[in-house]
């Protein structure tokens, strides 16, 4: 295939740059988590994980006379070997041989309302327990909206069972916390509005008062005569509601008057008696 010359350079700068590209990614070996059993609750449970991809989660834990380290990496190779999401590290042992607790191609999750169970399976081998089965790892990540990534915990490892023995961690992230919706109720709504329609009307009136009107001091407030009297004309439209009935009162009820009346002069008929 014929290339112009003009065009040469830039193709080639493009397959180099693909190239580095591509050995980035060789170089970080992540992958993606594969589901045993997958579903779409499974799959948005995993994705509300994202904020924990490739990152390092490292603690350190006792167990009686033994001292481990345990290394996790979210659907990533955790301690740089293939496939491994949870890796544990004796310290006392010489060559530190890394055992691998749980697969991140072997994956299973349960997710609830602000945790989210992430389970690695298929791990190495136990030596003398659990009837030699499979290692698994049991990472709960709770709900804390304080922090994109705490810090990894060692809660527990049950390996005195006969089976389905386990290592339990605990991860908190805000990740898994539930969204808060925001829901404003109607009241809320048209108070808003009217605030809003408020600074709006007096904004608007006090610069037009003094920017065409020319006002100055109180008479820039919009309207300034009608809102002073304001409780005046209030006060006449409750009195015309609340009082529309006459105020005189009823002859029948009509109070007896407080003046004195003049006392009439004493008729004596002793004249009339016989004598």
């Amino acid at each position: 295939m014929f290339v112009a010359p003009s065009r040469g350079p830039f193709l080639l700068w493009t397959l180099a740059i693909q190239l580095v590209l591509c050995g980035v990614c060789a170089a970080d070996g992540t992958d993606e988590c594969t589901l045993l059993y997958k579903s779409t609750k499974q799959q948005d449970d995993i994705k509300r994980l994202d904020s924990l991809l490739h990152k390092n989660f490292t603690v350190d834990h006792k167990i009686e006379e033994d001292s481990y380290t345990y290394v996790f990496k979210l659907c990533s190779d955790a301690g740089a070997i293939p496939k491994a999401g949870l890796i544990q590290i004796n310290k006392k042992e010489k060559d530190q041989k890394p055992t691998v607790i749980g697969m991140y191609n072997a994956t299973q999750v349960i997710g609830g309302t602000d945790w989210v169970m992430l389970i690695y399976q298929n791990g190495d081998a136990y030596d003398g327990h659990c009837n030699r089965e499979k290692r698994k790892a049991n990472i709960m990540i709770t709900c804390n909206r304080k922090m994109e990534a705490g810090e990894l915990a060692v809660v527990l490892e049950d390996r005195e069972r006969a089976k389905d023995c386990l290592y339990l961690f605990e991860l908190e992230s805000s990740g898994v916390c539930p969204v808060i919706e925001s829901k404003l109720s109607t009241g809320t709504i048209l108070l808003i509005i009217g605030i809003c329609l408020m600074a709006v009307y007096l904004i608007g009136g006090f610069l037009y008062q003094r920017l065409i009107v020319g006002a100055k001091g109180k008479d820039q407030f919009p309207n300034y005569p009608f809102w002073v009297d304001f409780g005046n004309l209030t006060a006449d439209g409750c009195d015309f509601v609340c009082r529309s009935q006459s105020r005189d009162e009823s002859p029948a009820y009509r109070a007896a008057p407080t003046q004195p009346i003049d006392e009439q002069p004493e008729e004596r008929d002793d004249h009339l008696l016989p004598m």
